[in-house]
Formats: C-alpha cells, structure tokens, sequence
C-alpha cells in the first residue's frame, strides 16, 4: 500500500491510497467486518520509517454519530 498526500495550499489537503490486490482484499474484508459489527473498527498504519506523512487512518462504522464531511464517488 502507499499512501500520499497533497496540499492544496487552501487549508485543504488529498490523500491518496495505492492498494495492491491482496490490500483491495483485505480493505473489503474489514469494511464487511465493522458493517456486520458497529463495535469494531480497524486501522491502517505506517511503519513510521522515512521524514513523516500518515501515521495513521482509522475505520468506524458511523451510527449518525457523526455528520458528514467527506463523500465518495461512484465508479
């Protein structure tokens, strides 16, 4: 997996996520996971070796706790 990160010198950042096969897999085995149980959640992590970047990004199921502020597109 490799993630990076893109400042939009706005205030704004992007994020972007290459997943090979086997993290495509176990991305949707997660996902199903927190879907089925609304307690879990789970993480990606860096190995924290080089100058910085994402440490970490954690997945919840939102249960309307939270509004939303980010979507997602449809391919």
């Amino acid at each position: 997996m490799y993630v990076n990160i893109e400042d939009f010198k706005t205030g704004w950042y992007g994020m972007s996520l290459t997943l090979s096969t086997e993290d495509i897999d176990q991305l949707i085995n997660n996902l199903k996971a927190i879907k089925e149980n609304k307690e879990k959640h789970f993480h990606f992590f860096s190995d924290y070796e080089g100058s910085g970047g994402i440490g970490d990004i954690a997945f919840y199921h939102n249960t309307d706790k939270f509004k939303s502020n980010i979507q997602t597109d449809k391919l």
